[in-house]
């Protein structure tokens, strides 16, 4: 009897002590949540591109970078990536496109890539720390809030593959070495147009994201400022006309998307330079929007 009554008081006790740490855990959460709302809408922290982030966000955000990068990589299979004519290929996109922000040896960023937070990588470690395969889920996928853009509705994976194929050779170039491959390499690409293939819906919402189409529409099934500088797109596959102008059927989508100011030369739509492949993937989306 008077052994039961000491495990009794033990076990109120613990009880006790657990409810009164749940409580306390409840309490510090619903603090900690309140505390960060509280911190959110007052606009507390500062978002100019002038400050860069504190330390510890900014190291949290490198680390949740790199491990996504990394984890998003490790099943991609690399090609061979040492024919010189590949990197040669690879360097004329890198001028074009990739330059204005990262710079090359001698060669300074762009005011936009200058002035951008965080301010873009130099390629040249990028290249060092970096494997082939991590550099090429990037340069096909982009990075979010970082000003880093997906080049998969530019670039096909064989010539992303080959700008890969140049920056690993960045590392190894002077700058009077670089301004010597580029005197080789001014003429044009000649890269053949890829060949078209069966619209695939799904291609086509990502599309939507590529081509920033979400800066100007609503779109169903996207994320995005929600702004209606252009019409909302929502219905807009039982809709009769295209722009007003144009009957609405699949074909004709394709040829709005691809030419929308050869088809009415008032409209605010400017021309994007989406590929036929696109335009069909991105038509094959809209049609499913009743």
């Amino acid at each position: 009897m008077n052994d039961r009554v000491p495990k009794r008081l033990v076990a109120r006790a613990r009880h006790r002590l657990v409810v009164r740490l749940t409580i306390i855990g409840v309490a510090v959460a619903i603090a900690m949540v309140a505390g960060a709302a509280t911190f959110v809408f007052w606009g507390a922290y500062n978002v100019s591109a002038l400050q860069q982030h504190t330390e510890p966000v900014y190291t949290l955000l490198n680390t949740a970078l790199n491990r996504s990068i990394r984890q998003r990589a490790e099943d991609i299979e690399v090609p061979p990536l040492d024919d010189p004519a590949m990197a040669e290929q690879g360097l004329r996109y890198y001028r074009e496109k990739c330059v204005q922000c990262h710079g090359a040896p001698g060669i300074s960023r762009d005011d936009v890539g200058k002035g951008m937070t965080p301010v873009p990588s130099n390629l040249a470690h990028t290249a060092r720390s970096r494997s082939p395969a991590e550099i090429f889920w990037t340069i096909k996928h982009g990075i979010k809030m970082t000003g880093m853009p997906s080049w998969q509705f530019i670039f096909t994976d064989a010539e992303i593959w080959e700008i890969v194929a140049f920056l690993m050779q960045m590392p190894r170039l002077s700058p009077a070495d670089y301004q010597a491959w580029v005197a080789e390499v001014k003429k044009a690409s000649t890269s053949a147009t890829p060949p078209v293939s069966t619209p695939d819906p799904e291609r086509g919402r990502l599309a939507m994201y590529g081509y920033a189409c979400i800066a100007c529409h609503r779109i169903p099934g996207l994320v995005g400022p929600q702004v209606d500088v252009g019409p909302p797109l929502e219905g807009i596959g039982e809709r009769r006309y295209i722009a007003g102008v144009l009957t609405n059927n699949f074909d004709n989508m394709v040829h709005w998307l691809q030419h929308p100011t050869e088809v009415d030369p008032l409209t605010a739509m400017p021309d994007l330079g989406v590929t036929e492949q696109d335009a069909m993937n991105i038509a094959a989306y809209l049609s499913l929007l009743d």
